[in-house]
């Protein structure tokens, strides 16, 4: 994946003087902000479980085909049960789930709730009967306080049942999203994590679809309006295919901290796109309560980031 990463960085502007990895850093801080631009797009016209099987199986088409190009090995025994595992956590919950839900609210929205998944990982530490820093405990604190903020300008909202909906999925794909992470953390099989992400999706898009032939609730692909197929289009080249790309150039010529800033521009990029493009609610509790969110993650990973180094 490297070498795919370094062949599509050398043709594009990232390799032009003056370029290079901070111009990767902010592609991949501004465009996958924006996919939450294009998933509240695409589902106004496409079921959300058959739109996030379409571009997982494109999407995952891509990284197979460079694979098998190059010749690598297939995983196995154990590292197949890594993958499934990881296919139904990353994405057939929290890509799936995060899509459905900004069906019923805003993009801005969805994105801070997806913002928070390091607090969880904090909760779910906790229940490990780990000890944590004061200042994860301070951060989790100030980011579950931030979301309040932003709910209390919501609390109307509370009284329709598809908000409700919407963000009890988007609190639930975040949740997943934690889980993933944990769960790669622990048990990494020592394959190609690119190879392993093609196939999650590859495989998550194959029960995406047998859900969405199984409940009927799916479009002919014929009867799918442009504005959709745009959208989808967009998730796959931007969301899944460049912009990963580009954050793996990243990773190789930036320091881990300096590559994190993407986590807290999203929302901040969704926030104010979905403000412009579909009028989306943006006030003092929102810029504030996500300010705060934000402000709470940034503890939280500081502190595992410095246990991490202290402990080395």
């Amino acid at each position: 994946m490297k070498i795919l990463a370094n062949n599509i960085i050398a043709k594009t502007p990232f390799n032009r003087p003056g370029g290079k990895p901070m111009l990767a850093l902010i592609w991949v801080c501004f465009f996958w902000g924006t996919t939450w631009i294009a998933s509240k797009e695409g589902v106004k016209y496409i079921p959300a479980i058959q739109m996030c099987a379409i571009r997982q199986i494109l999407g995952g088409s891509i990284y197979l085909l460079y694979f098998l190009y190059t010749k690598h090995p297939w995983p196995k025994g154990k590292q197949w049960v890594t993958i499934l595992i990881l296919s139904a956590l990353n994405f057939m919950l929290s890509n799936t789930l995060t899509t459905w839900g900004v069906k019923y609210i805003s993009s801005g929205l969805g994105a801070i709730i997806a913002a928070i998944m390091p607090l969880w990982i904090v909760i779910f530490t906790l229940f490990e009967g780990n000890r944590l820093p004061g200042k994860a405990l301070a951060g989790m604190l100030l980011g579950f306080g931030g979301i309040c903020i932003i709910f209390y300008d919501h609390l109307k909202d509370f009284l329709n049942a598809d908000f409700r909906f919407g963000i009890l999925l988007s609190f639930v794909a975040s949740i997943s999203w934690a889980l993933g992470s944990l769960y790669t953390k622990k048990h990494s099989s020592g394959f190609n994590p690119y190879f392993s992400m093609g196939l999650q999706m590859v495989i998550s898009s194959v029960a995406l679809f047998s859900i969405t032939y199984t409940t009927g609730d799916m479009i002919n692909l014929h009867d799918i309006p442009m504005n959709g197929w745009l959208a989808v289009s967009y998730l796959v080249v931007f969301g899944s295919v460049l912009s990963f790309i580009a954050y793996v150039y990243v990773l190789q010529h930036l320091p881990t901290s300096r590559a994190s800033i993407y986590a807290y521009s999203n929302p901040v990029v969704a926030v104010l796109l979905g403000a412009l493009i579909f009028n989306e609610r943006l006030n003092i509790y929102v810029a504030i309560g996500g300010a705060v969110t934000i402000a709470g993650v940034y503890l939280v990973n500081d502190s595992f980031k410095r246990n991490v180094a202290t402990n080395k």
